[in-house]
């Protein structure tokens, strides 16, 4: 369906950037501006765009094999990656030729046919763009959101020739070869951006902070969790993800009871959100009021502290003086092994005799 949908998409783009292109390579020629000129280029550089996204896609869909046994999921990346180095490419050498048609200027002849062709241009890049792009978020495509980013630029890009027309046709100035590096100005900026958002993807961003408060509610809302804790999400395309998470829960429950637990955590967020999940587990005595006193206090220490989110993961053992815990933290705190060595020292006065071990998680102040 994902597939079906992004490819229908691309074709779309395709065959409207090529009519697009055609219009305006026949008013850039009849006129002679350079600016129409290049945004009829710019036109095929999307429908490119377009064709590498239906490459990708189809690329991307390849079974999982003994090399990649996550599959090709990223390559979608690459192919929006490639699209993006077309872009500056194309950018490039624009403005290359506007700087040659400022440093010689020639005075375009605009006609009515070629002011009409920009105006429907205007009008039909904006509709083009806004489709894409809608389609881009419902199917959680970075291509397509790229590409249909591009178009609504176009639209600019085709309005400000559309300025320099009227300028050259009221006015008797040419200003052509300026409008020329306004628009390879917009191009190079759009493929930069571009650029660094796949690279960010491709490197690993981190998750979007609500899907990851989303997914900890959903989880802890399940009937013997009391919390969900340590999310960590690993990206293999836009549209498949694995993780683990640990789930706190009483230490009263028996191993058969935690495995049904775990399937259920699992079936849930794979339904909810397409992620499969490793679920590891945090058991708590509650039934222990020694225990539960150790863990309220170094509670609140902790969060006297600026900075931690929470605390976690308790592991104490009093006959043995053991304790153990996780600081959730965020990352205002800027040095966190001095951090730990703190709350170390400060659980370790109130314990002494204690072996005291703090494991930090770092966590987003939002």
């Amino acid at each position: 369906m994902r597939e079906k949908a992004i490819t229908r998409t691309s074709i779309i783009g395709i065959i409207a950037n090529v009519i697009l292109a055609a219009f305006k390579a026949g008013a850039g020629l009849i006129s002679g501006s350079i600016a129409i000129i290049l945004d009829a280029v710019n036109n095929l550089t999307d429908a490119m765009s377009s064709i590498i996204t239906i490459v990708g896609i189809k690329l991307s869909k390849k079974r999982p094999d003994a090399k990649h046994p996550f599959g090709y999921g990223r390559i979608e990346y690459f192919s929006t990656m490639l699209i993006a180095l077309l872009v500056l490419v194309a950018g490039s050498s624009s403005i290359i030729e506007s700087a040659k048609r400022i440093l010689k200027p020639e005075m375009p002849d605009y006609r009515v046919v070629a002011i009409v062709i920009i105006v429907v241009s205007v009008f039909s890049k904006l509709a083009l763009g806004g489709f894409v792009k809608s389609q881009g978020k419902k199917y959680n495509s970075d291509a397509l959101l790229a590409s249909g980013a591009e178009a609504s630029f176009d639209a600019i890009i085709s309005a400000s020739t559309l300025v320099g027309a009227v300028v050259t046709y009221v006015f008797n100035i040419s200003i052509d070869g300026y409008i020329g590096v306004l628009i390879s100005v917009f191009i190079i900026k759009a493929g930069i951006e571009m650029f660094l958002e796949t690279i960010g993807n491709v490197i690993g961003n981190r998750p979007d902070s609500e899907i990851s408060k989303a997914i900890k509610q959903s989880i802890a809302e399940i009937d013997g969790v009391n919390g969900a804790y340590d999310l960590i999400l690993h990206n293999y395309g836009p549209d498949k993800a694995i993780g683990t998470v640990h789930v706190e829960i009483n230490g009263d429950m028996s191993a058969v009871d935690i495995h049904k637990l775990t399937k259920v955590i699992q079936k849930k967020i794979l339904e909810e959100y397409r992620i499969f999940l490793t679920v590891g587990i945090y058991a708590v005595d509650q039934k222990d009021d020694e225990k539960v006193s150790v863990r309220e206090t170094i509670n609140e220490l902790c969060k006297s502290h600026s900075g931690v989110v929470n605390t976690h993961g308790y592991y104490i053992d009093l006959d043995e003086k053991i304790i153990s815990f996780d600081v959730g933290i965020d990352f205002t705190i800027s040095d966190s092994a001095e951090f730990a060595k703190n709350i170390k020292s400060e659980v370790e006065k109130i314990y002494s005799g204690c072996t005291v071990y703090v494991n930090l998680d770092t966590y987003y102040s939002d």
